[in-house]
């Protein structure tokens, strides 16, 4: 029953190529190469143009809470956490997906939220995800988008590592080491952001953008610095609030020389935690609020002062990723974009500082 209910999953996400009638696989439901599958018209417009799926704490679909919490909660939470009972009402927190990296790619999503850490009493200074709980070691996500990569060539990825945990230099150079061997010649140089088009990428077999918001950028041509990724957090649990955001924050977007991220994502305070502390982030927040969301992502459109990058939770949840990815063989791209000069009015006031705000 269960491997019924994930394969029908993952028809409705379009994870897999269902059957057709006569046999043969049909192609509708396919995501996993959906830039390959663009039509030529997009192939030479900048990536920063394109509306483009993602995930919020992209691996946080596992958390050990066996492991000790994380370096990135308060003295207070980790005191609570020594009861067995706190670790488990943590993961129902924790947790921002249900699916794995290889699951969301098949899926269609291409920009991922990173947050690393090293962990305590470690003495290989091995490096791993983490969200109030550890996850899994980063060299195994890794190795699994690059799996990925490599059966799909024409599909490109955006890493954006913005949180770093109890690590020190010795850490970031483990780090750097694993994204070096497990991308090699798959990733894509720091330059210029207009520059960076799927045909131009398809040419030089460059598939993976690695934003790394750290010093240590300097001294790897590999890593984007962190600024060419803005990402502003709208910090709230009211939907209202966050479009309101999310509209203020998009007509202020630079129209040259970053991407955007569109943070479309309810944070949770403490009295929402407190309230729903069993039901956990999924049933608290995102189910009653996703729907509402999901409405303001359909009459967003792309370009250079249209959306970029968006984000969610739980990215398999009600239809996200069918706002975004072509249906049918149609000629419509990304959010209708099949007309460039077709763009949402956005206001030209000048840019107002979020970047404190910046990621969750």
């Amino acid at each position: 029953m269960l491997a019924v209910r994930k394969v029908r999953r993952k028809l409705r996400m379009g994870t897999i190529c269902s059957p057709s009638p006569s046999g043969t696989k049909t192609l509708e439901v396919c995501n996993a190469d959906w830039m390959a599958s663009l039509p030529p018209l997009l192939h030479n417009v900048p990536l920063s143009n394109l509306a483009i799926p993602g995930s919020h704490d992209s691996f946080s679909y596992w958390v050990d809470e066996k492991s000790p919490v994380g370096p990135d909660q308060t003295p207070a939470i980790k005191r609570l956490a020594r009861i067995s009972l706190v670790k488990k009402l943590m993961k129902k927190w924790s947790v921002t997906q249900n699916l794995t990296f290889r699951e969301q790619l098949d899926a269609g999503i291409r920009y991922f939220d990173l947050r690393v850490s090293s962990k305590p009493g470690d003495a290989d200074q091995e490096i791993y995800f983490i969200h109030g709980l550890f996850g899994i070691r980063v060299w195994d996500g890794l190795m699994e988008i690059d799996s990925f990569l490599t059966q799909h060539p024409q599909e490109i990825v955006f890493l954006d590592f913005n949180h770093f945990y109890a690590m020190d230099e010795a850490h970031h150079k483990r780090l750097i080491l694993r994204i070096q061997e497990a991308f090699g010649n798959k990733l894509c140089s720091a330059c210029s952001v207009e520059s960076m088009t799927l045909q131009t990428l398809w040419e030089k077999k460059c598939q993976v953008l690695i934003f790394y918001h750290c010093p240590f950028y300097k001294q790897y041509p590999f890593l984007w610095p962190g600024k060419k990724i803005p990402a502003p957090w709208a910090n709230t649990t009211s939907v209202r609030k966050l479009i309101l955001f999310l509209e203020t924050t998009l007509s202020e977007r630079s129209p040259h020389g970053s991407f955007h991220v569109s943070q479309a994502i309810l944070t949770p305070r403490v009295k929402t935690i407190a309230r729903g502390l069993v039901g956990g982030l999924k049933n608290t927040l995102v189910h009653r609020n996703l729907p509402a969301i999901l409405d303001w992502v359909k009459t967003q459109k792309p370009g250079a002062l249209g959306v970029n990058i968006i984000t969610s939770d739980f990215v398999d949840l009600v239809k996200y990723l069918q706002c975004f990815l072509p249906q049918e063989h149609s000629q419509r791209s990304f959010l209708n974009f099949s007309h460039p000069g077709q763009m949402l009015p956005r206001s030209s006031s000048p840019p107002q500082d979020h970047t404190s705000q910046d990621h969750e």
